[in-house]
């Protein structure tokens, strides 16, 4: 123990040091949840999921298409005010799109930019380049999973229904 002296406030019960975790990030146990969490004690970020060594410094690039259903977080976009679609049709205009895609039909792109209900949409879909944790799991997971230039297949995350393309 130290000398430290606090400043009266409750700090959170620290569990021992993990050497692999990522730089910066130690454990600790939340009171109210009395589970396990991940504090950066550089960023001051703190989350459920244990952060990943590799993944917190690569990035890839990607872009997406989305496609919103009734039950998605913010069921709504820059195509359509209130989305009423079932999470199945979501899954099946999804698969079609990819489809069309890997029959060279259309360009990713050319679907990004007019059947995507995500904002990058106008960008064709292009997210630029992001690290793990800047994503959701589901989506995250796919899109470090993928080469570049390969195309995923459905994923469902808690914002939709997506394909995702690699690009970097």
């Amino acid at each position: 123990m130290s000398d430290d002296k606090t400043s009266g406030e409750a700090q959170p019960k620290r569990a021992k040091s993990d050497p692999t975790l990522p730089p910066n990030w130690v454990e600790r146990m939340s009171r109210s949840r009395g589970v396990k969490y991940y504090f950066n004690v550089k960023t001051k970020e703190s989350r459920w999921e244990r952060p990943e060594p590799e993944q917190e410094k690569k990035t890839v690039t990607a872009s997406h298409i989305l496609c919103k259903h009734r039950d998605s977080r913010r069921p709504s976009s820059w195509r359509e005010q209130n989305i009423t679609r079932t999470k199945e049709e979501a899954i099946d205009i999804i698969k079609k799109h990819r489809q069309d895609i890997v029959d060279g039909k259309v360009t990713f792109e050319d679907v990004a930019r007019t059947e995507s209900d995500c904002s990058s949409a106008k960008r064709g879909g292009d997210l630029g380049p992001f690290t793990h944790d800047k994503m959701q799991k589901p989506f995250a997971d796919a899109a470090f999973a993928l080469e570049v230039g390969e195309l995923s297949d459905v994923v469902i995350s808690d914002s939709g229904v997506h394909i995702i393309k690699r690009t970097a």
